[in-house]
């Protein structure tokens, strides 16, 4: 059985449009009834100072388990050069499964959804243009969310 799956997708290094863009089209290739939010950007949350990203989601229905998703959006930063060196550091490239159905998981290796998804308005708002009704597994919506979350800045790109 399918499940709509949802990818937070941010760059800050290169061209940070182009790569967003080129990595949410893979991303939606994932599976069926792709789709992909509109470009923002935001300023860094945490970490050493550094660019502003490009920030955007992709959502795709599919058949695969979480850690397949998982698996496949590592392969999909690989292609683009990505480094894990410096944690919330500058990047080429970030997925983050954010949403997976209406699962949750919690392992070392994955947890959804993505424990940082409602306090982040750079999440929050792609998500709300592509389904602003939404509900969490824990009943909040992403609504809600975004609107507690107003006071971070987040510009079209």
């Amino acid at each position: 059985m399918a499940v709509r799956v949802y990818v937070g997708v941010g760059s800050n290094l290169g061209d940070s449009g182009q790569v967003v863009s080129e990595a949410c089209q893979r991303v939606i290739h994932l599976g069926s009834e792709g789709r992909t939010s509109s470009l923002y950007r935001t300023a860094p949350r945490g970490g050493p100072p550094q660019p502003p990203y490009c920030n955007a989601v992709a959502v795709f229905s599919t058949a695969w388990t979480p850690f397949q998703v998982l698996g496949l959006l590592r392969r999909i930063e690989a292609h683009f050069g990505r480094a894990r060196r410096q944690r919330w550091g500058p990047r080429i490239l970030d997925l983050d499964l954010l949403l997976f159905g209406d699962r949750i998981v919690l392992h070392p290796r994955l947890t959804v959804p993505h424990p940082r998804l409602g306090e982040r308005r750079f999440v929050l708002e792609p998500l709300f243009e592509l389904s602003p009704d939404l509900a969490l597994p824990d009943g909040r919506t992403i609504r809600a969310l975004r609107e507690a979350a107003m006071d971070q800045e987040v510009i079209p790109w």
